[in-house]
C-alpha cells in the first residue's frame, strides 16, 4: 500500500502550495486524457484543472477580495492518494489506485462525489473538488468542497469485486480521517450509485460503531438505508429549474430571441446517464421537445421529438440507441451538439465543447449539466456570439443541494414531513369546512383531497431545491449586471465573496 497525504496547516499557505505542486505536479493535460475528452479541444487548450483555475482567476480579478484571501481560497487543502491490492480470484490480485481531495474546509463537512472510472487521476479529482467548493457557495449549501475517485472501469468487475474495492477504499478513508458526518461526506458520481453508497456507509459503521449519526457519513443512499426521496433525480431537476429561471430573465430573452416559456423549445441533451435522463424527462414533461440525445457510442436525432421513456427502455434492452423508431443515428455522438436547437444540455464529461467544434454550436442557450464541459476559449467565443451560457457550478448544483437535505435528515433521524403532514391536513380540512359553509356548496372528495393534501418528503425536497435554484439564479443574474460580466464569472464572484466572508469572520485565515 502506498499512501500520500498533504494537509495545509494554518499559516503555511505558501509552503503548502509549493509542496503540493512539487509533490503532485501535473502537466496541463489530464494524465489519462482520452479521445473522448480531447476530441473537441486543441492541444494548447488547458486541461480540466487548468480550466477551473482560469475561470477562478478571471472572477478573482473583479471580486474585490484581497490577494491573500484569493490564494487561500484557490489552493487545495488536503489530498489523499492510496494504492491497495484487491483479490480478484484465488490466483489474481490487482492494485487499485484511489484519491480523495478536500479543496476547502472553510465549512464542514466537506462534500463531493466518488467516481469509478479508468480515466480518474489526481488532477481531475482536484478540479472537481474545487468546483464543489464554489458550487456549494453559489447555492448557499454550508459545505466545503471535496471529491474522490477510484481508477477502474466498473464494467470490468463483478458486483462482489466492486464491493471489496469499495469497502477497502472506504477503509482507507476511515483510517486517514477523510470521511465522517462532520468531516467529509461523499456521494455518488460517475460509475457509482446508491449501492456503492450503502457499502461505504456500512464500512464506516464498522469502524465507528458508537457514532449515532453514521448514516450521515455519505449521501445518495437507498431510501431503506437513510436516503432521501428526490435525490436520484435532483441534479437533472436542478438543471431544469435553472434553465427555466434564466429563460424568464428579459436580458436572456433578448440575447437568445426566445420567449420565457419552456413549452415548445427544442432541446438536445448530450449524455443519457442519471443527469441527462432526468433533465430530458423534466424538460419533456413541461412541454419541451427533445430532438437529440448523445451517448458514448452513438447519438439519436429526430426533429419531431424523441420519447424519453421509450428511448430509455430501448437502450436498457438493446444497450444502444441503434434501431430506435425513426430516429437518425449519428455515428460520431459528439456531433449531435452541432444540430440546430434552442437549448443544448451537455450532461456527459468535461471538455466536450472546445475550439475544434465551438463554431458549429448553434444552440441559443447552453446549460452545463456536466462538470466543465466547455473550455475557457470556447466559452469566450460563445459569449462573444451572444450565446447564453449557464455555468456548471450553478446549474449542476441540484445534486449537492438535495444531498444537503439528506444529510440533515440523517442528523435529525426523522423523515421530512413525518411530524407535520397530518397536522397540516387537519388545519386545511377545518378551513375548507368553514369555506364550504359560507359558500353554500360542498367540494367533491377529489377536490377536497387535492386541497388538504399535506406535503410528502419528495415534495418538500422538490420545493427546497426549487427555492434554492431560484435564489441562486437571481443572485447570479444580479452580479452579472452589477459587474457587467458573463454568468459564469458572476457565479464565481458570488462564490469567492461568500467563502472569503466566512473565512475572514471566523479568523481561520490567520492573516
Amino acid at each position: 500500500m502506498v499512501v500520500a497525504i498533504l494537509r495545509r496547516a494554518p499559516g503555511t499557505l505558501a509552503s503548502a502550495v509549493r509542496l503540493h505542486r512539487a509533490t503532485f505536479a501535473a502537466p496541463t493535460a489530464r494524465f489519462m486524457s482520452t479521445h473522448v475528452t480531447n476530441a473537441a479541444c486543441e492541444d494548447h487548450e488547458p486541461g480540466f484543472l487548468g480550466s477551473v483555475e482560469t475561470y477562478f482567476d478571471r472572477a478573482a480579478k473583479i471580486s474585490g477580495v484581497s490577494n491573500k484571501s484569493l490564494a487561500a481560497i484557490r489552493a487545495v487543502d488536503s489530498v489523499l492518494s492510496v494504492k491497495f491490492p484487491v483479490e480478484i480470484d484465488a490466483d489474481t490480485h490487482v492494485i487499485i489506485e484511489g484519491y480523495r481531495a478536500q479543496h476547502s474546509r472553510h465549512r464542514l463537512p466537506c462534500k463531493g462525489g466518488i467516481r469509478f472510472s479508468d480515466e480518474v487521476d489526481l488532477q481531475e479529482v482536484e478540479a472537481l473538488a474545487s468546483l464543489m467548493t464554489y458550487k456549494c457557495a453559489v447555492v448557499d449549501v454550508p459545505f466545503g468542497g471535496a471529491k474522490g475517485g477510484v481508477k477502474l472501469n466498473p464494467k470490468k468487475f463483478t458486483p462482489a469485486q466492486l464491493e471489496r474495492i469499495t469497502r477497502r477504499y472506504t477503509m482507507e478513508l476511515c483510517q486517514k480521517n477523510f470521511i465522517g458526518p462532520g468531516v467529509d461526506v461523499p456521494a455518488p458520481d460517475v460509475g457509482t450509485g446508491p449501492r456503492e453508497m450503502s457499502w461505504i456507509m456500512d464500512t464506516y459503521r464498522q469502524f465507528n460503531p458508537q457514532d449515532v449519526n453514521a448514516a450521515g457519513c455519505v449521501t445518495g443512499k437507498p431510501i431503506s438505508q437513510g436516503g432521501v426521496r428526490g435525490r436520484n433525480e435532483a441534479t437533472g431537476l436542478g438543471v431544469y429549474y435553472g434553465v427555466r429561471e434564466f429563460l424568464q430573465f428579459p436580458e436572456v430573452q433578448k440575447m437568445s430571441g426566445l420567449d420565457g416559456d419552456i413549452a415548445g423549445k427544442t432541446v438536445i441533451v448530450q449524455g443519457f446517464g442519471n443527469v441527462g435522463y432526468w433533465a430530458a424527462k423534466f424538460f419533456q414533461n413541461n412541454g419541451a421537445k427533445i430532438i437529440g440525445i448523445g451517448e458514448h457510442d452513438v447519438a439519436a436525432y429526430d426533429p419531431n421529438g424523441l420519447d424519453i421513456e421509450a428511448i430509455f427502455k430501448h437502450r436498457s434492452e438493446k444497450g444502444t440507441f441503434r434501431g430506435f423508431g425513426n430516429a437518425e443515428i449519428i455515428e460520431e455522438p459528439i456531433k449531435v451538439m452541432e444540430r440546430e436547437c434552442d437549448i443544448l444540455i451537455p450532461a456527459a464529461l468535461e471538455r466536450q465543447i472546445g475550439l475544434k467544434n465551438v463554431k458549429n454550436i448553434k444552440a441559443k442557450i447552453i446549460g452545463e449539466a456536466a462538470n466543465g464541459p466547455i473550455t475557457p476559449d470556447a466559452h469566450d467565443y460563445l459569449v462573444s456570439q451572444g450565446k447564453v451560457v449557464i455555468p456548471d457550478l450553478l446549474l449542476n448544483a441540484g445534486g449537492v443541494t438535495v444531498s444537503y437535505f439528506e444529510w440533515l435528515k440523517n442528523l435529525s433521524h426523522v423523515r421530512f414531513g413525518r411530524m407535520s403532514r397530518k397536522w397540516e391536513e387537519a388545519g386545511k380540512n377545518k378551513l375548507l369546512t368553514l369555506v364550504e359553509e359560507n359558500a353554500g356548496r360542498q367540494l367533491t372528495p377529489q377536490e377536497r383531497r387535492a386541497v388538504i393534501h399535506g406535503a410528502e418528503e419528495h415534495e418538500l425536497v422538490y420545493s427546497g431545491l426549487e427555492d434554492t435554484m431560484i435564489g441562486a439564479c437571481e443572485e447570479t443574474r444580479a452580479t452579472a449586471a452589477l459587474k457587467n460580466t458573463d454568468f459564469r464569472t458572476a457565479a464565481l464572484v458570488n462564490a469567492i465573496q461568500k467563502i472569503s466572508t466566512v473565512t475572514a469572520q471566523s479568523g481561520q485565515m490567520f492573516l
